[in-house]
């Protein structure tokens, strides 16, 4: 009768929730991708800057700057002025302590920031056409990681929802 009906919409429940569960996770891993597809325009936008024009480094970080969202944006500018300030810092040095302290909220794989970090180490000196092939590198090192993750956050998406479906199942049996 009546606990009947409890048990089964008790069940649809269970099941509902637990296959919710395999989708907030493809949901975590496609805002990660959003990032890295992001960092990708950045870069793009750096290389296309870098090659077509020929003011310094510090004024190209500003003016892309003025193209991008937060926290990139803040990350540009504090580039810009601590290179136009510089008393002593090398220029990877200032890339990688400005990366530490604006990106930081982006919780990037370590992997990946380390590729951001090393990036530094050949730009900055002002030498265009090993910045556009160093930058031509790491955006095809970008494309690999990409494609590796929109292959995962699919094969992850069909797994976790087929596990949801199945650990709701079991609990159901389980419980009921």
């Amino acid at each position: 009768g009546e606990f009947a009906m409890q048990r089964i919409i008790g069940g649809i429940l269970v099941i509902a929730a637990t296959s919710g569960i395999g989708f907030l996770y493809s949901k975590e891993l496609q805002i990660y991708l959003e990032k890295m597809l992001y960092i990708r325009h950045l870069i793009y936008l750096l290389k296309g800057e870098l090659e077509y024009c020929v003011a310094p480094i510090g004024e190209v970080f500003g003016k892309i700057a003025q193209r991008v969202k937060q926290p990139y944006k803040n990350w540009l500018l504090a580039m810009q002025k601590q290179i136009e300030n510089r008393e002593a810092d090398e220029f990877f040095i200032i890339w990688m302590r400005t990366i530490d302290q604006y990106l930081g909220e982006l919780s990037l794989k370590p992997s990946h920031l380390i590729q951001l970090k090393e990036l530094g180490c050949y730009l900055g000196q002002n030498h265009t056409a090993v910045e556009s092939r160093n930058l031509q590198l790491y955006i095809e090192r970008l494309e690999l990681e990409i494609e590796k993750m929109r292959e995962g956050i699919e094969t992850k998406r069909r797994i976790g929802s087929c596990l949801g479906v199945m650990a709701g199942i079991f609990l159901v049996v389980i419980l009921l």
